[in-house]
Order: C-alpha cells, then structure tokens, then sequence
C-alpha cells in the first residue's frame, strides 16, 4: 500500500483524469488481492508488479479515450490539479483522503505539459513517460506496451520531440504570478486594454463544459477578441469573484460563487505575456476543489 502514492502519480500523469487515475489505482490493488496468497508472495518485486499492471490498465483506458472523446461535447481539457492547502482552504471537508493529496505538483503536470502528452499516441505516451520521467528501462518499458525496445525507444524519442516543439520561452515563477495578478485585476476592472496587453496577439483560450456546464464549443483566438470575450462573461456573471491559485503547480485563477468553484483557470505564460488560456468548467473535473 506504500506504493499508491507512486501509482497515482503515473497514472494521472498517464491520463490527465483525475478520476480515471484513482479507478487505475484501485483497479490494480484489485488484481493483487485477487492473486491467491502464495502467487502474491512469489512476486519478487510488488511495486514493480503494481507499476506495470496500472501501466497496462492505462493503455487501455488511453485507448478508449479516443473513442470517448469524439463524443465529448466541446474541447477536452485535462483535470485541474489543486495544491493541496489551498484546496484546503476552498473545501468544505477533510483532504484526508482526496486523491488529489497523492499527486506532486511539479513541471510534468503542468497544464501545458499534459495538453502535449494529450496529443501523442497511447504507446508514444506511456513510452514517453515511463523511461523520461519514471525512469523505467526501455526492456520493462518494452514488456508493459508490447513493442520491442527498439520501437519504445523510438516511441520515446517522438514523444520527446512533441515536447520540445512545444516548449518555448517562458517566464519565471514571480514573473508568472505577476502575470496572472495583472490579468486578474484587469478582468475584473472589465478593462479590455488591459487585457490586450497581458495577451499574445495569437492568443488562445480554451474552455471544457463537456455539456454540463455553459462553454464556448470552439476555441477564441487574438488578443482583442479574447480579451472583449473575457469582459463579456465578466458581465454576464455580474460580480466576479476571482481568486489567485496554484492549478497544476502554476499560478492560475479560481471562479467561486457563494463558496462553490465553477471555473478554474490554467495558463501558459511566455517571457511576458499569456500563450494560452484553459477554462475547466465540467463539474465532474472541480470535485477536488470543493465544488
């Protein structure tokens, strides 16, 4: 049971859900315990064991993703991960046992980060991230994706290849937070100059309802339509309570109305200025903020 924390690491990490990693958890304990007890103990190497079985369930669940997802309404967008203070101080309950306290926010749970692991196939993301972030030999790598570890390698080294093209310069951690302070107070000024010049004129934001919660179906693209779109629903909601919160180990922002959180916001920032902008409202994806 030490392992879970490793577990749900990779399989958020894998899947960008949440939800689906705890299921990919608690499916792989399931299989152990369903082993007869001498099997168990035969298992040289458990978390191993348990490393590759979550690995495999997955793929699986990867693969079914695309299938789902061309029936998803609107654009699909990663589960938003709290810190887990602050999580704290939104909540109305305990974090004790909240999935989210077994994730550790650093740069491979970025937002944009997983928004590039989205892109890749299921085999390309799993070899990717087992042997760049976890570390795992191309052989074992080889044995949870049912390739050689010529092709893992391979596999590897293309998924490796999305994420630098993605990555370009960004800002530092104060210049981030400065960044979004700066947008924060400007949304809420309803001040669409303002808000032009804290955007990159190719500017992108994006918005995940997944049909139950109002979304723009499509993405908005420009800093001056962006900004006259984002002053539009700060009129729509009338007063808008926005709060500056760590989303995926980043500054971002959190919509709340009397207590419950409706909208959280990703960013991707470069030197001076917003790239992207992630708008998560299905309410399926805000359980572990307290909505």
């Amino acid at each position: 049971m030490s392992e879970r924390r490793n577990l749900a690491n990779l399989a958020y990490r894998l899947l960008g859900s949440l939800t689906e990693a705890e299921d990919a958890v608690q499916e792989a304990y399931a299989r152990w315990f369903a082993q007869p007890a001498e099997r168990r103990t035969a298992v040289a190497n458990p978390a191993a064991w348990l490393n590759t079985v979550v690995s495999r369930i997955c793929m699986d669940q990867l693969r079914s993703a695309r299938m789902r997802r061309e029936r998803y309404v609107g654009e699909w967008i990663p589960e938003p991960l709290p810190a887990r203070a602050e999580w704290s101080a939104l909540s109305h309950g305990s974090t004790a046992t909240d999935p989210a306290d077994h994730i550790t926010l650093d740069e491979s749970v970025e937002m944009a980060f997983l928004v590039v692991l989205d892109s890749m196939t299921p085999a390309e993301r799993v070899a990717f991230m087992l042997h760049d972030v976890f570390r795992v030999p191309f052989n074992e790598v080889a044995e949870i994706v049912g390739r050689t570890p010529g092709a893992c390698r391979e596999l590897a080294s293309s998924g490796r290849r999305r994420v630098a093209a993605a990555r370009t310069r960004e800002a530092g951690a104060p210049g981030r937070s400065a960044i979004v302070g700066e947008f924060r107070q400007a949304w809420q000024a309803k001040d669409v100059d303002a808000l032009v010049r804290l955007l990159d004129p190719s500017v992108v934001a994006i918005a995940d309802g997944g049909g139950r919660a109002m979304a723009s179906p499509v993405p908005v693209q420009g800093h001056l339509r962006v900004a006259e779109f984002l002053v539009h629903l700060a009129e729509l909601a009338g007063r808008l309570d926005l709060l500056e919160r760590t989303v995926n180990g980043q500054p971002g922002l959190v919509a709340v109305n009397g207590g419950q959180v409706l909208t959280v916001y990703a960013f991707d920032i470069g030197e001076d200025r917003i790239r992207r902008i992630w708008a998560i409202r299905n309410p399926d994806k805000l359980r572990s903020w307290g909505s």
